[in-house]
């Protein structure tokens, strides 16, 4: 894991420090922000692989920072909230956070959680395709810039749904199962989840396709999964 670089973002200095020491000691690389603004600057100047954001921050919070890193990198984010902000922890994983955690929390199990949100981020980047750039009549995949567009037109997708894609555009004409998608794409074990493949499919759809009820791209194969049309 030491190749990796986690940016911590907290307006708690205490809280910052005692997390870079538990990934340092993983032989992360670690950069610290004190809010949103400064975190979106340090994401311009460095390559980061991760970020741990809190919500409740001054200038900008959480989940307003979570919505503009959107707009350009599909990097992990994970969330840490107060019990009393539910809420907004929920709109976060909505726009696109990857995980949460509330306050107080372990750090051993923060430090599992970083650990498998890297390895679900850079799993799927060795599949079959020999091009960093693949092109299915109009839907695009860069990989190397982990990038998805429609007819030129850039496509926002959460990490998940680039790792959907991309596992699918990689394999063309393939037919992936439901248990095939989440096992890759997930790294867990999958128990009951239709549903989680599911729902993010549709979005998947409403996102690519012109008519997601009629999708030109990602298909269903009645009965045995999912598969990304040549």
């Amino acid at each position: 894991m030491g190749e990796f670089t986690v940016l911590i973002v907290d307006d708690e200095k205490e809280i910052r420090d005692a997390i870079e020491i538990y990934l340092k000691n993983e032989k992360m690389t670690v950069i610290q922000a004190a809010d949103g603004l400064e975190a979106i600057e340090k994401l311009n100047e460095k390559a980061i692989h991760l970020i741990i954001l809190d919500i409740m921050m001054p200038r900008l919070d959480g989940i307003a920072a979570t919505f503009k890193i959107r707009e350009q990198k599909n990097i992990p984010i994970i969330m840490l909230s107060a019990k009393s902000e539910d809420t907004d922890k929920i709109l976060g994983l909505q726009i696109g956070a990857d995980d949460y955690m509330t306050k107080p929390f372990n750090p051993i199990e923060l430090i599992a959680r970083v650990k498998s949100q890297l390895r679900r981020y850079m799993t799927l980047g060795n599949y079959e395709g020999k091009s960093n750039v693949i092109n299915l009549n109009g839907l695009t995949l860069d990989k190397e810039a982990r990038e998805v567009a429609v007819l030129g037109e850039a496509v926002k997708l959460t990490p998940i749904e680039y790792k959907i894609v991309e596992l699918l555009m990689s394999h063309s004409g393939r037919v992936f199962s439901i248990h095939d998608i989440y096992e890759r794409v997930w790294q867990e074990p999958c128990y009951n989840a239709e549903n989680t493949v599911a729902v993010h499919i549709r979005k998947i759809r409403e996102k690519i396709e012109i008519d997601p009820k009629n999708p030109r791209y990602l298909k269903v194969v009645w009965g045995i999964g999912y598969k990304m049309e040549k």
